[in-house]
């Protein structure tokens, strides 16, 4: 089975300022932009909503207003999928070519070739990890998701230029080679924007 990391450049503070925020203006603004979406969202979940599920509206409301959220952790998966919406909303999405589909430990394996290039202060693995939703957000399974600060992409981009500085080349392979360069890309866009990071999201 594969799966898919998508990548969206924004300021990961305010993003997570959205949740609890009661901010119905934007739940109207997210109605309309994504309606087909939402019921293409509520088709593929149909059957995991006619057993309780939230709608992905209504999972996007719950988020907006900080709850209540479904009892049922199993049905938690439709409050990820709706931070991943205002994400999408307020950010900008990034090349993700390197990064969909992926199979198995792909995301290690690019880390280990950003480690040889002596990149170490972000990690692709990282946007993976069960447990970077906002606080308070219920979690089960997929999407993951994780962030990097603007500060931590600044410093990556800088330990790349001084690899580069050094002269220091390991042999890469070609597809690690080009997933880097995706990621290179991503902290050289942060870093034009004071207080933007990234976030990503592996589902």
């Amino acid at each position: 089975m594969s799966s898919s990391l998508s990548v969206y450049l924004l300021d990961p503070t305010a993003a997570r300022a959205l949740v609890g925020s009661g901010d119905d203006q934007l739940l109207d603004v997210i109605r309309d932009r994504f309606a087909d979406d939402l019921a293409s969202s509520d088709d593929w979940f149909s059957s995991e909503i006619e057993k309780g599920a939230p709608t992905a509206y209504e999972a996007l409301r719950a988020v907006v207003h900080g709850g209540p959220y479904d009892a049922e952790k199993q049905y938690s998966f439709q409050y990820g999928y709706a931070y991943k919406r205002l994400c999408s909303l307020t950010g900008s999405f990034l090349d993700n070519s390197s990064f969909s589909p992926f199979r198995g430990d792909w995301l290690e394996v690019v880390d280990e070739g950003l480690r040889a290039l002596r990149i170490t202060a972000v990690s692709v693995a990282e946007l993976g990890y069960y447990d970077g939703l906002p606080k308070g957000l219920p979690t089960y399974d997929l999407p993951r998701c994780g962030e990097w600060t603007h500060e931590e992409c600044v410093e990556a981009l800088e330990q790349f230029e001084a690899t580069k500085r050094d002269g220091h080349a390991p042999p890469l392979e070609p597809a690690v080679v080009d997933a880097v360069m995706d990621v290179i890309g991503w902290l050289r866009a942060a870093q034009a924007r004071p207080g933007f990071g990234v976030v990503g999201f592996v589902s």
